[in-house]
């Protein structure tokens, strides 16, 4: 016991300044920096904090162990798993095929489905899948689950590793309500469209979003990867702010429409200067997206086409949360302000980012 205390005590490892241009005041980023330290030497935070602000960095710091078994570091360049994050590169690229004219936001989901998923209504279109409002019976839903350590997973992890083999698990679920009617936050709907992606152009989801979102947005660090094969520069996932026990038995062993891809804090900051910038879809696409559909009053949010809005102003933000795994990150195209946090743990992201939202006048 007393080895595994001395490797989880939480470290902060690396801190990155740019003050190519003091957009914030070195007083106010000083006293920022020193609170989110002693909150996350208080709560044991496993991660990476970034602030950008009109393309310079006001600070980027680091946290904890990507690894505690082998004592090995966070560092500003390690990559997390973003988990539901990923919902927000699923729906650019569904975006990005409409814009192409391979199918439209009008599309029916049957039209590409043909017999397989026939719970899934006939008048189910695209456009209410990346809505939440498609009204399709969820594989995973959410408010039936009382833990976040659960094993929720209704086949063994290492059956999904592709989207088709995600058919027998989204099936059989009746449907839930009209399509249209109103918003429920529904994961599944989130695999049938990278399902809807597959068949339609005849390429594998994850090169897609790898080519059609990632390469254009400058993300060259963010991919799927296997949770059986991650790299040396990826956090393992902890279901517990300490002790050794990863989330490999919880999570599909390769991401897909609805979660699961790995990125850094600096490709973050990049993909939000990208998407505002038109570089990933165009301008008219991003306002469409961003467009609020339904309020999300639960959350004290609103939802556009697969991003999350603030409940009032302009701000945009992508969520994710599972075993061993909690992020968020969070762009304003008035103030061209974003920051993150990614935590390699269940739990570790939420206080240190409202810790930000509150100094930040959120």
């Amino acid at each position: 016991m007393g080895a595994i205390a001395a490797v989880t005590e939480p470290i902060r490892t690396i801190l990155v300044d740019s003050w190519h241009a003091p957009l914030l005041s070195s007083k106010i980023v000083q006293s920022l920096r020193d609170a989110v330290d002693a909150l996350a030497d208080r709560t044991g935070f496993s991660g990476v904090v970034r602030l950008d602000r009109a393309g310079e960095t006001e600070f980027s710091a680091a946290y904890g162990f990507a690894d505690r078994a082998h004592g090995i570091l966070n560092t500003v360049d390690t990559l997390f798993a973003i988990a539901s994050g990923s919902k927000g590169l699923t729906a650019l690229l569904v975006m990005a095929l409409v814009e192409s004219g391979t199918f439209e936001l009008a599309t029916p989901a049957r039209s590409l489905l043909g017999a397989d998923l026939p719970l899934i209504s006939d008048d189910v279109t695209i456009e209410q899948l990346l809505a939440h409002r498609s009204g399709i019976g969820d594989y995973l839903d959410e408010d039936t689950i009382e833990s976040i350590s659960d094993y929720v997973m209704p086949v063994p992890v290492h059956e999904l590793a592709s989207t088709e083999q995600f058919l027998p698990v989204l099936g059989g679920h009746e449907t839930v309500f009209p399509a249209g009617e109103r918003f429920q936050y529904n994961n599944g709907g989130y695999v049938v469209l990278a399902l809807l992606t597959e068949r339609a152009t005849g390429i594998d989801f994850q090169q897609l979003v790898r080519t059609l979102v990632c390469e254009p947005a400058g993300m060259l660090d963010t991919a799927f990867l296997r949770s059986d094969e991650l790299p040396g520069r990826a956090a393992l996932g902890y279901v517990f702010a300490d002790g050794l026990k990863t989330n490999v038995f919880h999570l599909p062993v390769l991401g897909n429409g609805d979660g699961g891809i790995y990125s850094t804090a600096a490709d973050l900051s990049a993909f939000w200067d990208s998407l505002f910038a038109g570089r990933i879809v165009s301008p008219e696409g991003v306002a469409e997206m961003v467009r609020p559909r339904s309020d999300w009053p639960q959350e004290s949010k609103r939802f556009g086409l697969g991003f999350h809005l603030d409940a009032t102003g302009d701000g945009v933000q992508l969520e994710g949360y599972d075993a061993g795994v909690s992020f968020s990150s969070r762009h304003y195209p008035s103030s061209a302000m974003t920051y993150s946090v990614m935590s390699n743990w269940s739990g570790g992201a939420w206080p240190i980012m409202r810790l930000l939202d509150e100094r930040l006048g959120i």
